[in-house]
């Protein structure tokens, strides 16, 4: 049996939580209910815990929740992690530490947890609570691959992971992934203002852009097509996609994504070095 304790019980934590309890008692026959895994969360706002299913086990305090924990995920603002580690530090030996806070590296989470302990920084993004995560992982040099298959089993519960050899690379995880749902929220927001000024009611406009948004991404995943192919593939010449196209290459889109992810990225290293 393995134990993993979640020290912070917000919405990503509540997803994740979620996400690796249904993966549990699914690969747990009801016979076997007992021996499962054990998953407990720590938070200090009894509110959130209340919010949780009862198969959690709930406390107050973060000392008490990891005494017996071989896993501790780490899912607390990254202004709080400093506060929140050190006095964990003599109890951080042997146990593996998932981190899910942005621009805190391992550097900083081995100084205040201890140089011996076993580390991975993560970058999930909000699908997670939909169970359609994107998460990129990093792992010290004292993780060993069973802690990384303990890891995959815990994020991929809430979507795809992907591992990576150099922590710089969450940066880029970060202006991509991390941010990227903001990105088509943002043109789904425009597609449906743009549907309402044509004379379409709100409730079809919305309707209308999330169903397309969800089935170019569905059709997206599952082609071997690359998108330029794809998008080559719906733009009759001289028709209304084209004409769309047209308008928005002219107007600067891809230039601006392209500038738009590197404001990201820059601002993800920012926060690391600091």
């Amino acid at each position: 049996m393995t134990t993993t304790t979640f020290i912070g019980a917000g919405k990503i934590a509540q997803a994740i939580m979620g996400g690796y309890l249904n993966s549990l008692q699914s690969a747990t026959s009801e016979q076997h209910q007992s021996s499962m895994d054990q998953i407990i969360a720590s938070d200090p706002v009894a509110e959130q815990l209340a919010q949780l299913p009862a198969q959690i086990t709930t406390m107050a305090d973060n000392k008490n929740a990891i005494v017996k924990a071989d896993v501790v995920v780490l899912c607390v603002k990254p202004n709080m992690m400093e506060e929140i580690c050190l006095p964990l530090k003599n109890q951080a030996k042997d146990k593996l530490f998932i981190s899910v806070a942005a621009g805190i590296t391992t550097k900083s989470l081995a100084h205040w947890l201890g140089d011996s302990t076993s580390i991975i920084r993560c970058m999930p993004n909000t699908p997670a609570l939909v169970q359609q995560g994107m998460t990129g992982l990093f792992a010290n040099s004292r993780v060993s691959e069973s802690q990384k298959t303990i890891a995959e089993a815990i994020l991929q519960s809430v979507g795809l992971t992907e591992w990576f050899e150099k922590e710089d690379a969450l940066d880029a995880v970060t202006a991509i992934s991390g941010s990227g749902p903001a990105y088509y929220f943002l043109v789904m927001e425009a597609m449906q203002n743009a549907a309402i000024a044509l004379g379409l009611s709100t409730e079809v406009s919305r309707k209308l852009v999330l169903q397309t948004a969800l089935g170019a991404a569905q059709m997206a995943s599952e082609s071997e097509l690359d998108t330029e192919q794809l998008r080559t593939n719906v733009t009759s010449p001289g028709g209304t996609t084209a004409a769309a196209l047209e308008q928005l290459i002219e107007a600067g889109l891809p230039d601006s994504f392209d500038k738009a992810i590197i404001a990201a990225f820059k601002r993800s290293k920012e926060l690391s070095d600091e």
